[in-house]
């Protein structure tokens, strides 16, 4: 018989909890306590066995002593790690010395009178308490368990702290929540859908959203003016770190605004946020780069701006050189740009700036050219074509000094700073320059409405279809569409894009034209949006919003690497949930219920 099935265990009656266990401290001694919770550890020392017993608040001693309750002494011998207890007793100071000033509860202890096991444990597949000692898979498979450690719960009682100010801030800004349909249409925006068949309506799916945008901007033409809702959402796309099929996002959205506006309600609700968190005040106002200006200093739409070694374009000087590389690439319309390493001269062998090349090629450039600087003169395979003028320009482009290296890389423009941008990276995170302890935020605007699908072979939209473009770009929807700016803004945080927002189209005709230039035919168009083409009809007010990534926020405020350390059951990179083991077979009644079979590579169908 196992364990569990060879002892009685108690029934928690009539008994409840005066403290939990991060509660009693000096002032409670001589009371009376009643505490509940696990087994965290235990300690037999034969005349006296010490329990330290754990919820979610911490944990506190308790003592069982065979010169106060000889029974009680003797049955606590059975307890294992893991039990449940509850326990009645007197708050006793503990011995002199013996205090643990690195618990709250470290200068008492419980001395119980009355013991209760509540239930028994068979031995748990890995350590509850301490190190972490067990695989992803494992720990993912008994999660409830890895739930029970106190810094994992405390990360969830940080995300609940989170979304607390947030709704404090946006209803004392006037927002209202509503709660918007997760069976909906389909209206693919980028990502896969998730379908749900219908049983009433036979051959018809639901799809869950990916977002509520449709809906928020309905609820601006039905004139509920702010509206904000903290929802999940979903997305069938291929997960990484910072990504789940099923995530949570903060939606809000506004009439008769600007951009300036709804930038200006996030950015008062991210000082407001880390302040009341985390003691910290965030630099303030946050600064805005162009999506342009982004792209030419640090290579991605997602800077990180916790430290410099910003891209520097050296193109004027390269052309000038005898290395027909960089004359090629600035003939050829392309660029040569650097990035300069401070004090790295000596950082990396030949053998570690091969390594750097490989990260330029895998971002698409042909290859890395390196200078080292040291005392002034170049140690490079480069030096050779360069004039000694030149070289000095070149130095001083840079702002390189002695004991510095330089990285470069020539190819198209795009490619360049994509390049430099990886590399950027790259070298930070090996050399260790990136400060933890620092948040820097930075607004990116302007973006281009639409850039070009290779796979689809015509335009798609960057955001979604819905943003609406400059004002003063709508003639070149028809003359050159790749050059019409959108009235969209993302919000990065750490090099992590945590938003993203838009001003909307609110008027029929501008949309229409839109649905045009990205291919949509007018019958399309109306199958897939037709409802949203009505509500123009009936009077839209100009209206904004955006949609804060709760999770990318949470993580990063609560320092983990991975947003599965802040989801309670969350799913592995195959979107697969191993405690449950979703998604599963289900019977054959259930889809001729549905009307569907399945489909086989192999089958005719």
């Amino acid at each position: 018989m196992n364990e569990q099935g060879s002892m009685n265990v108690d029934s928690l009656g009539t008994w409840w909890r005066t403290h939990n266990c991060g509660a009693l401290r000096r002032e409670n001694v001589g009371q009376e306590a009643v505490l509940m919770g696990w087994v965290n550890s235990r300690r037999d020392l034969g005349s006296l066995i010490f329990i330290d017993l754990r919820d979610r608040e911490g944990i506190t001693q308790v003592v069982f002593d065979p010169q106060v309750e000889p029974n009680i002494h003797k049955r606590a011998r059975v307890l294992r790690n893991e039990w449940v207890l509850a326990v009645r007793g007197i708050v006793t100071p503990r011995l002199e010395g013996q205090e643990n000033p690195s618990m709250p509860t470290g200068e008492v202890e419980l001395k119980v009178r009355e013991l209760k096991i509540l239930n028994l444990t068979e031995p748990p597949p890995f350590q509850v308490d301490g190190a972490v000692d067990a695989s992803e898979t494992l720990r993912l498979k008994y999660r409830y368990l890895e739930l029970r450690r106190p810094q994992l719960f405390n990360n969830f009682r940080k995300r609940h702290r989170i979304a607390s100010c947030i709704r404090e801030y946006l209803d004392r800004e006037g927002f209202i929540e509503v709660e918007t349909p997760f069976l909906t249409r389909s209206t693919p925006e980028g990502a896969r859908d998730y379908l749900v068949p219908s049983r009433v309506n036979r051959g018809r799916f639901y799809a869950l959203p990916q977002s509520p945008q449709l809906f928020k901007q309905l609820l601006m033409m039905a004139g509920f003016d702010r509206y904000y809702q903290i929802v999940r959402c979903f997305r069938d796309e291929d997960l990484r770190a910072d990504r789940q099929p099923e995530f949570t996002q903060v939606d809000l959205e506004m009439a008769f605004v600007d951009e300036e506006r709804v930038m200006g309600v996030f950015e008062t609700m991210m000082e407001e946020l880390f302040e009341k968190v985390l003691d910290h005040r965030i630099d303030s106002p946050i600064p805005r780069l162009t999506f342009q200006d982004a792209m030419d200093r640090f290579g991605t739409d997602r800077p990180d701006l916790r430290f410099g070694m910003e891209i520097c374009d050296i193109s004027h000087i390269a052309a000038r050189s005898d290395f027909r590389v960089f004359q090629g690439a600035v003939d050829s319309g392309g660029r040569v740009k650097g990035i300069l390493v401070k004090g790295a001269a000596s950082a990396y062998s030949r053998k570690g700036l091969d390594e750097l090349s490989g990260v330029v090629r895998a971002a698409g450039a042909k290859g890395l050219a390196w200078i080292k600087v040291t005392d002034g003169t170049w140690q490079s395979s480069l030096t050779k074509f360069f004039s000694e003028n030149d070289r000095r320009a070149l130095n001083q482009a840079l702002g390189a000094g002695s004991e510095d290296l330089i990285l470069i890389v020539a190819d198209k423009g795009e490619t360049v700073n994509r390049a430099l941008g990886a590399l950027r990276l790259e070298v930070a995170r090996h050399l260790d320059l990136i400060p933890e302890d620092r948040y820097a935020f930075v607004w990116i605007t302007q973006f281009p409405l639409f850039e070009y699908d290779e796979t689809e072979g015509r335009l798609a939209a960057v955001h979604h279809p819905f943003t609406s473009p400059f004002e003063e770009d709508l003639n070149l929807l028809s003359e050159d569409p790749e050059k019409v700016r959108a009235r969209a803004y993302d919000l990065v945080l750490n090099g992590s894009e945590i938003g993203g927002g838009s001003i909307r189209i609110h008027r029929l005709s501008v949309q229409e034209e839109i649905f045009r230039t990205l291919g949509i035919s007018p019958e399309e168009a109306r199958s897939k949006f037709g409802f949203l083409l009505d509500a123009l009809k009936y009077g839209a007010p100009p209206h904004g919003g955006m949609a804060l990534g709760f999770d990318r926020l949470v993580a990063i405020m609560t320092g983990v690497r991975s947003i599965r350390e802040i989801i309670a059951f969350p799913k592995t990179t195959s979107a697969g949930c191993l405690l449950t083991d979703a998604p599963s077979l289900v019977d054959e009644d259930q889809l001729k219920e549905l009307g569907l079979r399945l489909y086989s590579e192999n089958s005719d169908i």
